[in-house]
């Protein structure tokens, strides 16, 4: 009976998302106890209030090198979006057809190529292209970059698109045949597809700070965006004391104005005239505990109407952040201070049991999209899945090491217009991306891990949603490991830790306050990324690697979790010395439920030459295997020509289409046979 129990619980949950290893489970590190109760919300009076405020938090956190302390390496972490389950169109216009792969239905996420099923929207080298699904020819360009190697991603809602450009990117005023100048910012412009003549851009927003995701609920999109005060600090000098450059800093910032802190941005409107705007002071909140020295500012912008509606919504919070996870009715926006920390300048002693740095192995992403994409050989010890980019840092002395905690922020976005700022909190240990939380039946499910400079261990909480005050929790998941992938879905919890070996945990969450671990699966290898493929089956997608944790190659997973007192893995698909871009960007994965069919972009390293295609298997309810592989025309530059790799794929009636910087091919999807090319390079 409990066996059948267990099993109706896995298969409901799997059910409903569908529509929309062993080790022994030890105790956390030890850690300081940290107060989980929600946090008092205060909204500033006016702006004097406000800037008091700010200029005493950001006081006590400014160093002598200024914001941001002084000269360290830092990591950063690329943002992992999400899952999508493929659905039909209800446009019978359209072909039955897949859409992005996102954390959770009904909420958009930015990517660089969309499609309704009778068009298909890309962006790439600074263009965006408007391709007829049934004649398979560009149809309409409009440029909207000066450079052809700025990325852009999308976001679609009937005729009306938002092109996203984190930073390099520079709208054309085809508005006025004249440059925005450029900011280095987050920079977005709306474009009409169904423009006389072609796609039309309507105008542009360009905030003041970085862009740190976005996403679209119906025909309403809600932009986050990270800023710092606007303070010049005097150059520090070698021959001052730290003390006293201390104090100078300090009070600079008690003698800034307002206006260094408010969040700005500018609007431009179709006839290319810009106006300049900020965030009222009434429109920012804090936490009661804040440091002052970051806003985080939530703009709404409604695609079927002009962004000048921008300019009066934009709310505000003085807070970090840097992950975004929604649902139809929240926005949740988290802090890792540790994904930004000092490490000291002596190399750390081997034999202490430390989390592997990234670095570019065939788990780690390709340094351009515009090169081969091609992995190279393995390191001796796994890798993050998740980017990062390095500064080497300069001596200094006694480094702070912020709290090891994630602070979460949430807002609620159920009704049109500005979302509404309800409540913060915290958890202990390092969020890995927006997978690692979920809300389900009025509660937050958050998985994190808590790691010193000994041991690590994870854990999930679960938190009311309205106060993001605790109700439960469940630790010592993988001692000494790291979280590698996490996957809720209805009542169930899955995750993975890894660093040797790979325990799949399955866990029940049905009683909040009392969350526990039901199961578990060693292996080797990790999943970096996991799916629901249907009642009681989950893929897996990741590492393959060495009982020494030494990465191998990538590996597709199907696990049964029918049972979650017993979850097993029924199949394996391993390709040697290969990584794929679906490890730590999701949005490159797609499983078409209708066939059976998934697609990764891979790259791999054989004999001192890489290749880059996309793989194309079948997944049943037993077996993975490998249906071929789809790679588009190499690219020649001078005396010498590359691969261009794979970056997505999507389904339109019978067809697969893949995307690289190259082009866009479509196959057959079920025989693979070639049926149009469709170029984009311009090379």
């Amino acid at each position: 009976m409990k066996t059948l129990i267990r099993t109706a619980l896995t298969a409901a949950a799997l059910a409903t998302a569908t529509a929309a290893c062993t080790s022994s489970v030890v105790a956390p590190p030890a850690a300081a106890p940290l107060d989980l109760s929600d946090v008092k919300l205060v909204s500033y009076s006016g702006c004097d209030e406000m800037l008091s405020g700010l200029r005493e938090n950001t006081a006590k956190s400014v160093t002598a090198w200024g914001l941001g302390g002084p000269p360290i390496m830092y990591m950063e972490r690329a943002d992992v979006a999400g899952k999508a389950v493929p659905q039909a169109t209800q446009d019978s216009g359209a072909a039955e057809h897949s859409t992005t792969n996102v954390h959770e239905q009904g909420v958009d996420e930015p990517d660089l190529v969309k499609t309704d099923g009778k068009r298909v929207i890309t962006v790439s080298q600074g263009k965006l292209r408007v391709i007829d699904a049934a004649t398979r020819k560009i149809t309409g360009t409009l440029e909207l970059a000066k450079e052809n190697w700025v990325a852009g991603d999308l976001l679609v809602s009937g005729d009306r698109a938002l092109v996203l450009f984190n930073g390099g990117g520079i709208p054309l005023g085809a508005v006025a045949k004249r440059a925005f100048a450029p900011t280095g910012g987050p920079q977005y412009a709306l474009v009409d597809l169904a423009g006389e003549g072609g796609p039309k851009l309507l105008g542009t927003i360009e905030p003041r700070g970085m862009h740190v995701d976005a996403r679209l609920v119906g025909s309403t999109v809600r932009l986050v965006v990270r800023s710092q005060p606007d303070i010049t600090f005097p150059q520090p000098r070698e021959d001052v004391p730290e003390s006293e450059r201390l104090k100078v800093n300090q009070a600079v910032v008690r003698q800034a104005p307002i206006a260094a802190w408010l969040p700005k941005f500018t609007i431009t409107d179709a006839s290319g005239a810009s106006r300049d705007e900020s965030v009222k002071c009434e429109r920012v909140s804090h936490p009661e505990s804040y440091t002052g020295t970051s806003l985080l500012t939530v703009h709404s912008i409604d695609l079927t109407q002009d962004l000048s509606a921008a300019a009066a919504n934009p709310i505000s919070v003085a807070a970090d952040g840097d992950t975004v996870y929604g649902t139809g009715t929240s926005l949740y926006v988290t802090s890792n201070p540790r994904w930004w920390f000092p490490i000291p300048v002596e190399p750390p002693v081997m034999d202490t049991p430390v989390e592997p740095a990234p670095s570019a192995t065939a788990s780690a992403p390709p340094a351009s999209t515009s090169s081969s994409g091609a992995g190279v050989a393995p390191a001796e010890e796994p890798t993050s899945s998740a980017p990062s980019t390095i500064v080497t840092p300069e001596p200094t002395t006694s480094p702070v090491v912020p709290p090891e905690e994630t602070e979460v922020h949430r807002f609620d976005i159920s009704q049109a217009g500005a979302p509404k700022y309800v409540a913060s909190g915290k958890v202990p240990g390092r969020l890995l991306n927006q997978y690692a939380m979920s809300e389900h039946e009025g509660n937050l499910r958050i998985a994190t891990t808590l790691a010193d400079q000994k041991t690590s261990s994870s854990a999930v909480y679960v938190l009311r949603a309205d106060t993001l005050a605790k109700l439960g929790e469940v630790g010592g998941l993988g001692k000494d490991e790291r979280i590698y992938s996490v996957r809720f879905i209805g009542p169930v919890g899955y995750v993975v830790t890894f660093r040797q070996v790979d325990p799949l945990y399955t866990l029940d969450l049905r009683d909040p306050a009392a969350p526990k671990v039901t199961g578990e699966l060693k292996i080797t290898g990790y999943s970096a990324y996991l799916h629901p493929a249907g009642d009681g089956r989950l893929i897996g997608l990741g590492q393959e690697a060495s009982e020494k944790g030494r990465t191998l190659g990538t590996q597709v997973s199907l696990f049964d979790v029918s049972d979650p007192a017993a979850p097993k893995r029924l199949s394996q698909l391993f390709q040697k010395d290969s990584g794929s871009e679906a490890e730590w960007d999701p949005h490159a994965f797609l499983y078409w439920p209708k066939t059976g069919s998934a697609v990764i972009p891979v790259s791999s390293y054989r004999e001192g030459q890489p290749d880059s295609g996309a793989m194309v298997l079948k997944i049943s309810d037993t077996e993975v295997t490998k249906v071929g592989t789809i790679t588009h025309p190499k690219i020649k530059e001078g005396d010498h020509s590359y691969q261009p790799g794979i970056q997505r794929s999507l389904v339109i009636g019978d067809s697969l289409w893949t995307v690289s910087q190259a082009g866009i091919k479509v196959n057959d999807l079920n025989t693979l046979d070639e049926q149009s090319w469709i170029p984009l390079s311009e090379r």
